[in-house]
Parts: C-alpha cells; structure tokens; sequence
C-alpha cells in the first residue's frame, strides 16, 4: 500500500512565511492539526509543528507569539512521494522523529500525512488481514 491510498480531498492547512506564530496557534487549534506547512508562491520553505512552536516557547517566552513562521520553521522539510510504501514513510518519520511528511510529486505538493494516519491504515491492514485468516481457517 502506498502514500498515495491515504490521500483525499483535504486540503493543506498552510501559512505564509511572515505569519504570525500567534495565527498558527489558532489554525492548529481551529482545525485540530499539529502542523502548518510554510509556502512561499506554491514552494514548501518549512513547516512549523507544535514541538517547533513549544521549543521556541520555551527559549523567549510568551514573546514568540510575535514572531513569524519564518523564524520558528523547521527547514528544509522532509518530503515523501506518493508512491512511496507506508511502512518505508514509517521508518522515514521514526528516524528522523517528525510526525508530518508533505507528499510531493513532481516537484509540486499533493497532500500531507501524519503518522496517526499511516498508524490508521496500518492497523486497518492487520485487522483485514486477521480476518481473512479467520475465515480461511474456519472454511478448512
């Protein structure tokens, strides 16, 4: 199964370099995501997660609310292809210990997936696969 089954119709969420960190708390908060993509024109330049927004926290205080998606970013970004394997994006995530992976294709984004979605299908592989030895056994 490839990255490709997970891709929908969602959009990315993404923000500007020069948008504030205080505006990535709310769009993290209003649409339950953990990280925004940063684009300049249609080119991924970073992307800012709540470990990135905490870190910086921690360093300046509350003042980072002030600062901009430019400065707290994590850059450059890990991306995956559609057609790459879910467990290879696993091992890509749990290597390099991130929790998003923008897909790209052609030089062009075609979605992000987070490791709870590729956990998701995973989990909903084994259970298929459970039950299709079940039924494989009690048919014998």
């Amino acid at each position: 199964m490839s990255i490709r089954s997970l891709l929908s119709n969602r959009s990315v969420v993404s923000v500007a370099p020069q948008t504030s960190v205080r505006e990535i708390v709310a769009l993290l908060d209003r649409h339950r995501i953990g990280a925004v993509l940063v684009l300049d024109s249609e080119s991924i330049v970073g992307i800012v997660s709540e470990r990135d927004i905490v870190g910086e926290l921690a360093q300046q205080g509350a003042g980072v609310l002030d600062a901009t998606a430019g400065a707290v970013m994590t850059s450059p970004v890990v991306t995956v292809d559609p057609d790459a394997s879910i467990p290879a994006a696993m091992a890509t995530m749990t290597n390099r210990r991130i929790r998003h992976l923008p897909v790209v294709a052609g030089g062009a984004l075609v979605g992000l997936v987070s490791i709870g979605d590729l956990v998701k299908r995973r989990i909903e592989e084994a259970e298929g696969e459970a039950s299709a030895l079940k039924d494989y056994i009690s048919a014998a």
